[in-house]
Formats: structure tokens, sequence, C-alpha cells
């Protein structure tokens, strides 16, 4: 009997070390996603975002500056951004073209690109040209317009984006932004007072 219980007590160990391991992974970046800050950071933010998405852009206009300056760039945090592709037909169109054009950019450009696509996004959509507003964009990175319209029209890159989008709702992530602090969700724009809570809390 006390040889029973001690194997069950074995096997309740090993599911709770289990579980804690499989909840430390989500969120986790892939081999293609795009992070900023120290790999090896005690504490990982995975945000889930669309460039189409305003709450997003109004995320990273307001909050994200002094969040990178004060978590990523002090070593403190390793961040991981995973695309999404949520909203209506235009949302959608401008989510993905945006994204590729940030990786034609090139990993060092990529956050500068989605950085100014989300500053641009309210005139984007008031003038209802996606494409011309992209293409200001690409012009700032010296593209040519054949070199933009090969990049936004890339069907491997558009292919692989969308496997990105696919893994990254595996997750159980449905709307953006949507935060995962060390497995912790957070849904919806998140203060940085939000933020500070609950990285403190993760690096205990």
């Amino acid at each position: 009997m006390a040889r029973l219980t001690r194997r069950l007590a074995m096997i309740a160990i090993s599911l709770v070390a289990l579980a804690a391991c499989n909840k430390s992974t989500v969120g986790a970046p892939g081999p293609d996603d795009m992070t900023m800050g120290n790999p090896n950071a005690k504490v990982l933010v995975a945000e889930y975002a669309s460039v189409a998405c305003p709450h997003c852009a109004a995320f990273n206009n307001d909050i994200f500056p002094a969040f990178k300056a004060k978590y990523i760039d002090t070593g403190k945090v390793h961040y991981v951004m995973h695309e999404m592709l949520v909203g209506g037909q235009a949302e959608q169109a401008l989510a993905a073209a945006g994204f590729l054009l940030a990786r034609c950019a090139g990993k060092d450009k990529y956050f500068a690109v989605t950085d100014e696509i989300f500053h641009a996004q309210t005139a984007i959509f008031t003038s209802g040209d996606l494409r011309g507003g992209l293409w200001r964009i690409g012009q700032s990175l010296g593209m040519t317009e054949p070199q933009f319209n090969a990049c936004i029209g890339d069907q491997a890159a558009l292919k692989a984006l969308n496997a990105r989008v696919e893994s990254a709702g595996k997750d159980g992530v449905n709307s953006t932004p949507t935060f995962i602090i060390n497995g912790q969700k957070f849904e919806g724009e998140q203060t940085l007072a939000t933020l500070d809570k609950a990285i403190a809390d993760a690096s205990k």
C-alpha cells in the first residue's frame, strides 16, 4: 500500500511538472517569429497583434515605447510578436501586406516598419488607399515599385504568414491585442501599470 501511495505521488508530481512545462511554452517564439530583447530573460512577453488593429496601434503608439525602454532594452524581458490576421477583408489585407513588407525590410528593420504602419494606420484607412499607404512606407525603405509589388505579392511568403497565424491561433488567442506573460493571458489593450504588475509577478 505504501509503495502504491509513493507511486501515485510520483505520478502526480510528474503531471504537475509536465503541466508547468507546457504552460511555460505558450506564447514562446517559433523559428520564424520576430523577437526583441534578451532571449535568456526570466520573463517572456508574447504579443499577438495585427498591424491593422486599432487597439494594437494604440498600444504600440502610446504604451510600447515606455515598455520597451523599461523592460526590453534593459534585458529584463524577451518580447515576441505573433502576427495575426483579424477583422474584415480590408483589415486582413492591410495586415497581411504590412507584415510581408516588414519582413522584406529585413529582421533588423522589421519592428521599425511595423511601427510606421501602426502610426500610419488611421490615415491609411481614412484614405481607403491601402496599397498607396504601404507603398509610401516601401519608398522610405528605398524600394522600387517592382520590388514593392514582388514583396507584397509573394505567395510563398503569404503561405508562411498564414502558417504562423494558424500556429499562433493554437495558443487559444482569437482577438488582438492579446498578451501572454509567462503563460498568463491578458486580453485587450494593457496599461504600463498592468504590465508592471504582471512582469513583477512573473519575475518571482
